[in-house]
């Protein structure tokens, strides 16, 4: 592994649809060099003017994470707006989904019928990104998902539907191999019981089963917004497991491993999270978080793509470093914006047919929405979470093999997705 010490496909894509739009400096990180031109067409103030709906758990479990969602929307729109390569002009507009799907279709109904916004972004919850999935198809407006449940754009894709979020399936390929090799084969399985939990379990499960012989020796569910796990910890202090595989994140894999590490439960079982090197689960857990394990699918060090001018603008704006929920927002409207540069027009409707296979430049390296699923082909790490060189503090990732994009995503049909 790695040490970043300093931190806070289906198949193949197809050749026929391959196009890339080239990026360079900061320039790049607003920039859709030589795709300029009048376009037309689409929601707004103006002819070349759109309204994107920025709707994001701001209150309820995962309110902590959806700050870093708000802040790289809207750092990606003023970017877009700057540009002088591309010329349309992006009107924000925020609404909380308060991680409630009725309540997150309500927002985006809204924003969509009251403010004339014809591309949504956000949500965290897998539960309302699914809503959100059926909102846009019924609307024929472009949704770019915060939620990263396998279904969103597995069996539940649909042509509206663009995902820059780093899905469980793609988590599952850098987690799976070096939890069975190097944390145990005899599982544990706890998950918050919502879309989210479901799929950790079933993509780490069937994952880890392909190539290695596990045992999973118990499974346990807890209701979203629990705070109390006192039970479910002693259920797996009291078994054969050697790795407890936690599907949560927010508030209840803070509280989890919180209450694990008091109870001494990291002492005998390993933990391990695809969540657990977010910034805030690390922020949160201090201490706690030492010697724990997860995914990595953000990291502000990284040296991929125009990550660093990203992060140094996002520094500039906010005075804080950036997270994997803004290093998703902020892809999701600039991948989508490069799209519209391409079609000419700011359309959903023609915009959905040229963002499938279009290669651009981004945060995360060089990158494209997959064509038969629409998902974002992001690399992928393992991580061990470790006391930083102070020896205090919020734990460091030590970073495991990158995962290539086209590696780390199963096959569509296998995902249940083929548009």
């Amino acid at each position: 592994m790695r040490d970043d010490y300093s931190s806070d496909s289906g198949g193949e894509p197809r050749p026929s649809r391959r196009r890339f739009v080239q990026a360079a400096g900061l320039a790049g990180v607003t920039g859709l060099t030589g795709v300029a031109g009048c376009l037309g067409g689409g929601g707004g103030g103006g002819t070349n003017a759109i309204t994107y709906g920025v709707i994001s758990p701001m209150t309820g479990p995962y309110g902590g994470l959806a700050v870093g969602q708000r802040n790289g929307a809207k750092l990606a729109i003023k970017h877009v707006n700057e540009n002088s390569d591309i010329d349309v002009e992006i009107d924000g507009v925020y609404e909380d989904t308060e991680a409630d799907p009725s309540t997150g279709r309500r927002k985006a109904q809204s924003v969509v019928e009251q403010d004339g916004a014809s591309y949504l972004m956000g949500a965290i919850s897998s539960s309302v990104a699914l809503a959100l999935n059926e909102f846009a198809k019924d609307q024929g407006v472009i949704y770019n998902p915060g939620g990263a449940a396998v279904p969103i754009t597995g069996s539940n894709c649909n042509e509206w539907v663009f995902r820059a979020e780093t899905n469980t399936a793609q988590m599952a390929e850098a987690v799976s191999d070096y939890t069975a090799e190097n944390l145990g084969t005899k599982v544990w399985f706890h998950i918050a019981d919502y879309a989210y939990g479901e799929s950790v379990m079933e993509r780490v499960e069937k994952r880890m089963k392909s190539g290695h012989d596990v045992e999973v020796v118990g499974r346990s569910r807890s209701q979203l917004g629990s705070t109390n796990f006192n039970s479910y910890i002693s259920q797996i202090a009291n078994s054969d497991a050697e790795v407890a595989v936690l599907g949560m994140t927010g508030g209840d894999l803070i509280n989890f491993v919180k209450q694990a590490a008091s109870q001494g439960l990291k002492e005998n079982v390993n933990l391990m999270s695809p969540t657990m090197t977010f910034s805030v689960v690390r922020g949160a857990l201090g201490e706690a978080a030492y010697g724990t394990y997860g995914g990595v699918r953000y990291l502000p060090t990284l040296e991929t793509g125009d990550n660093q001018s990203f992060v140094d603008a996002y520094q500039s704006e906010y005075d804080s470093m950036p997270d994997s929920f803004a290093r998703v927002a902020y892809q999701s409207v600039r991948m989508t914006a490069r799209g519209i540069a391409e079609a000419g027009s700011t359309d959903p409707a023609e915009v959905k047919d040229v963002l499938p296979g279009l290669e651009m430049d981004t945060v995360l390296g060089r990158n494209q929405f997959r064509d038969c699923d629409h998902q974002a082909m992001n690399p992928v790490w393992p991580g061990e979470l470790v006391a930083p060189d102070g020896g205090s503090g919020p734990a460091a990732v030590k970073l495991g093999e990158m995962i290539d994009g086209a590696d780390a995503l199963p096959d569509c049909n296998e995902l249940g997705c083929t548009l």
